[in-house]
């Protein structure tokens, strides 16, 4: 716990100062102030994961890397200390004694969380390995043919290969997805604060399907799965988009930057591109006030944000975006064969459907779906899943009433039905692709939730114009004890998991990757580890892949790449 804590410091420390610095460009470029911590923070990690991305193609990601991230946010602190003060003086002024103490105890937890549980299977298989490559090397050409899955190249593995402190504490620390839960949990808290005069809900609604899923994942954050961090970025973005339209935010800058965080979160994961239809809102703002200049710059932003991390995914797989090999644009040595990427691409396809047999595809989707729904979804995703075909139906009633009814359907509406469509757009995209569930939580929660909150503001207008209060006061209190047993039931059990957990040995040290019985061979002078039995590696051991293969170097050093398997051309 002890070595969380002090890395989340770290992390706090310079995300905060980085964020500072963004807070002040995007000032004195459209003369808009990012306000809360949390988005301060968040604009930091972004910016922090490109600079992490750039560095990984010049050099290794560790004590240097960390050297020139102190350097540059030094100047930050000589610069604007007094804003700096300034706001974190009014940020503890305006926080009761009560908050402060529940912050602290959130602190304490999520570092517990953090510090151990379950290691997720694919750590052991390939993010472990993923990310001692960009502590060792920064970037291989032609890595992933030892490995499809190291092409993957998710740019949540830059940012845990910054922060691991290898160079420090002599193992590789993982905890940036639990520093990620704790800042959407900090949005989650706003739930249990009284505000007066709302005239919408929508935002509370998804801030309880960012506590569902906080508290699915809690037992999991210890691992580096990239798929924890870009289900709570998209809780994030969705969060405080919802909250702009709550505040009935005018200006395009804030919806402009959460779309260029929404460009953050497909680097993370290549599915969370649909979250980029919320552009349209900014767009239409900006095109309206002729402000041409500021798309171009926006657009430059989110460029500054992607190119990096297609950049990477370039010299490690040869593809723009892997693993589509359809979109064939570089003529290079090191490409990963198209049948090696298109088998790849099929087996994500068929695991997520729970078939085990890539040959299958292309399957139907009235052959798959009955055997995916019954057999590979627990019980509360079969309701989720099935409550979302509902919100399909109903989504495309709202649009019937928004253009039936528009001159009744308030701007905010509209707005909320943007946000709607784009999460129903991700959620038949995962539905109809790779269905795995954790592949889609944000998706298939959020999906549910933004539909009641709007269906709730819907009612509660209709009750407020037949002077009916006392019925949504009812329906309110309802929910409100729904949400408070819910609360109860997950609390106990946290408590069980917490008790489980207390005997494990990580109150100094975070728990670390799992340990397996490996062999070796020898390539051009390079051993190579690969497990005696099973395909997982974890972390000590490298360079590790799954099996024993063929690997062919591009040179005479590792550093020079790898080739592919020319019989498989």
């Amino acid at each position: 716990m002890l070595s969380v804590f002090f890395n989340w410091i770290y992390i706090a420390i310079t995300a905060f100062l980085m964020g500072m610095r963004l807070r002040e460009i995007v000032w004195r470029h459209f003369q808009y102030r990012v306000k809360s911590i949390s988005s301060i923070l968040a604009a930091g990690l972004i910016t922090i994961t490109v600079y992490a991305q750039v560095f990984s193609l010049f050099y290794k990601v560790g004590a240097v890397a960390n050297l020139v991230l102190v350097g540059m946010c030094i100047p930050v602190v000589a610069i604007q200390h007094q804003q700096i003060t300034q706001l974190l003086c009014s940020v503890w002024r305006n926080n009761s004694r009560a908050r402060k103490l529940v912050l602290a105890v959130s602190v304490i937890l999520w570092c517990f969380c953090t510090s151990r549980g379950y290691m997720h299977y694919d750590s052991d298989l390939y993010h472990a390995q993923s990310i001692r490559w960009i502590e060792e090397y920064g970037i291989v050409k032609g890595l992933g043919n030892i490995h499809v899955r190291f092409a993957y190249n998710s740019s949540f593995f830059a940012l845990s290969a910054l922060y691991s402190m290898k160079f420090l504490c002599g193992r590789s620390l993982h905890t940036v997805n639990g520093f990620i839960a704790l800042l959407l949990w900090i949005q989650v808290l706003t739930l249990f604060q009284k505000k007066k005069n709302r005239k919408t809900f929508v935002t509370d609604f998804a801030r309880v399907g960012a506590f569902y899923y906080l508290t699915v994942i809690y037992s999991d954050i210890v691992a580096p799965a990239s798929d924890y961090a870009v289900m709570c970025v998209v809780f994030f973005i969705v969060i405080k988009w919802l909250e702009l339209i709550e505040n009935d935010e005018k200006q395009a800058a804030p919806y402009a930057l959460l779309c260029v965080a929404g460009g953050y979160a497909m680097t993370l994961k290549l599915t969370a591109g649909f979250i980029l239809i919320l552009v349209i809102k900014p767009l239409c703002i900006l095109l309206r006030e002729k402000k041409l200049r500021d798309i171009g710059v926006y657009l430059l932003l989110g460029c500054e944000v992607i190119v990096p991390w297609l950049a990477r995914t370039v010299l490690i797989s040869g593809y723009l975006l892997y693993p589509f090999p359809a979109l064939d644009l570089f003529r290079v040595d090191w490409k990963i064969p198209a049948a090696s990427a298109a088998l790849d691409a099929a087996e994500i396809r068929t695991w997520g459907r729970g078939i085990y047999n890539a040959a299958l595809a292309d399957l139907p989707v009235g052959e798959w779906f009955p055997a995916w729904f019954y057999n590979t979804l627990p019980v509360i995703g079969k309701l989720l899943v099935l409550a979302d075909m509902i919100c399909v139906v109903i989504f495309i009633l709202l649009i019937i009433r928004k253009v039936l009814f528009r001159r009744n359907c308030e701007q905010m509406y509209a707005n909320q039905l943007l946000v709607l469509g784009t999460i129903l757009s991700s959620y038949i995209f995962w539905q109809f692709s790779a269905p795995l569930l954790r592949y889609g939580y944000a998706y298939i929660l959020l999906t549910v939730v933004i539909t009641g909150g709007i269906l709730f503001d819907i009612l509660r207008k209709y009750f407020d114009k037949f002077q009916k209060k006392d019925m949504i006061v009812k329906i309110a209190l309802l929910g409100t004890a729904t949400l408070f047993l819910f609360s109860a039931v997950k609390l106990l059990s946290f408590v069980r998991y917490v008790y489980a957990e207390s005997a494990k040995q990580a109150y100094v040290f975070q728990q670390d990757y799992g340990q397996y019985e490996l062999e070796s061979y020898d390539v051009n002078g390079v051993i190579f580890y690969y497990p005696r039995s099973g395909d997982r590696v974890g972390y000590d051991s490298f360079p590790a892949i799954p099996r024993k293969t063929p690997i062919f170097f591009r040179g005479e050093t590792i550093r020079e790449g790898f080739c592919p398997d020319t019989t498989l051309k």
